[in-house]
Formats: C-alpha cells, structure tokens, sequence
C-alpha cells in the first residue's frame, strides 16, 4: 500500500470513527406518548374506534441540544452490528400483544409492525439496545404504561371541550415531576392548536431502562410556539 492510499485509508477510519461517535454520544432518551383523539384528523385517515389512553410514539437516543440521533445509516454508523430491522421486528412476540394495545400504527391499513420497524430502524438502532430489540420494546412499554408517566396525571387535567393555557399544562406537569415535558401540538384549519404529544425526557446513564426525569430542553413542540398565550385543546376520546 502506497503513501497516499495508507492516508486515505486512515482518513476513512477516523471518519468512520467521528460519525459514530456523533451517532451515539447523546444524552438522554425522549418517551413520547400520542393522544390519539388529537393526532387522528380527520378521523377517517386513522383505525377506529381509536384509544382512549395515550399510545406509544416512540422511545428517542437525543442529543443535548433536544436534537434526535439522526438515523442509523451509511452516515450515521452510531453503533457496530446493530440487529437490523426485519430481525428485529422477528424478536417481538413475546410482547406482541401489548405492543398491539399499546404501541398501535393509527394509520388505517398499515400494519403495526410497521411502525415498530420504523421506530426501531429511526431510534431503536441507536440506542443502547441496539443488541436487543425486545427489551428496547419491553421497556418502553413498561415506561409508557407506569403511573409515573400516566399523562392525566401528569398534565393534572382531563380532555375537555375547553381549551387550556400551555403553559397551566407545563407548569402542572412540573408541580407533580419536578420536570418541564415536551408538548407538541398539531394545528388545524383556522389555526387551533391541539395537544397531539407529551414527551418526557430522562437521562441517559449506564443501565436500561432510564429512570432519572430530567426537564426537557425545548418545552413546546409542533404547532405550539409560546406557553404564556398559546390555547391548546385537549379533546375527549372520540
């Protein structure tokens, strides 16, 4: 091997390198949880009857700067041998039925594991799990089902024909997490503003799964923009 191909060489390796340290250097993990009522509009795009407790969205590797890890791939290697997306959706049976109830595709006509492969190949891969998808879908269905994450509790309201103030939403949460949520909101026709997402956000550490509720960097989402004027439905359970 010649000078300038050993160079070459070297620079791929150290590239390689950078773009999975970058890939897999984040900071905490972002639980976010779907108030069907709100995300399926218009209803005929979505399964009915829908839910009447928040769904899974996903478990989310995200770095400091409330950015998600970009996605596993040719430049983003952010783990080596991770378990690939067809084999990873293979490994689910155990926990298949709970992934049905909890852990839905609202989308009519597409398969749940459909979205479990996304979700998996987006944010699964690059987690620390990316050795074991069946705990990476057990934990989060263990996370997303606890009363420590119960979002009524959390957002100290219940839905209603009402709008409420973002702001008495977050604040609510904190009062009874000592932690800032992530809302995300859709907005419709006219501009209403509905709460579509909670998120909590908690920290990475060295053992799964994470545990530790730490405040959310950005606190709005979506078409959500600012806490103090924004009026945010939250509508019954269609």
């Amino acid at each position: 091997m010649g000078i300038k191909q050993f160079i070459g060489y070297a620079l791929l390796v150290l590239a390689s390198l950078v773009v999975s340290a970058q890939g897999s250097d984040f900071e905490f993990y972002k639980l976010s949880l779907i108030w069907p009522s709100s995300a399926c509009y218009p209803l005929s795009n979505c399964t009915t009857p829908l839910p009447t407790f928040f769904t899974i969205h996903g478990l989310w590797p995200t770095f400091a700067n409330d950015t998600a890890v970009p996605a596993y791939g040719p430049n983003n290697r952010c783990n080596a041998n991770p378990v690939g997306p067809d084999a990873a959706v293979a490994k689910l049976t155990p926990v298949q039925d709970r992934l049905n109830e909890r852990w839905p595709n609202l989308r009519a006509g597409v398969e749940n594991s459909v979205f479990w492969r996304h979700e998996w190949q987006k944010h699964g891969i690059c987690s620390d799990y990316y050795k074991d998808p069946l705990s990476y879908f057990n934990d989060t269905l263990n996370l997303a089902t606890s009363t420590t994450f119960d979002p009524f509790k959390a957002l100290g309201v219940q839905p209603s024909d009402t709008p409420y103030l973002l702001n008495t939403l977050l604040q609510n949460v904190y009062t009874k997490m000592g932690a800032y949520p992530q809302i995300s909101c859709s907005q419709r026709s006219g501009g209403a503003l509905y709460l579509r997402e909670i998120r909590f956000c908690l920290k990475r550490t060295k053992k799964t799964p994470p545990s530790v509720v730490q405040s959310c960097p950005t606190t709005v989402a979506g078409g959500c923009k600012d806490p103090l004027t924004d009026n945010v439905h939250f509508p019954p359970a269609n």
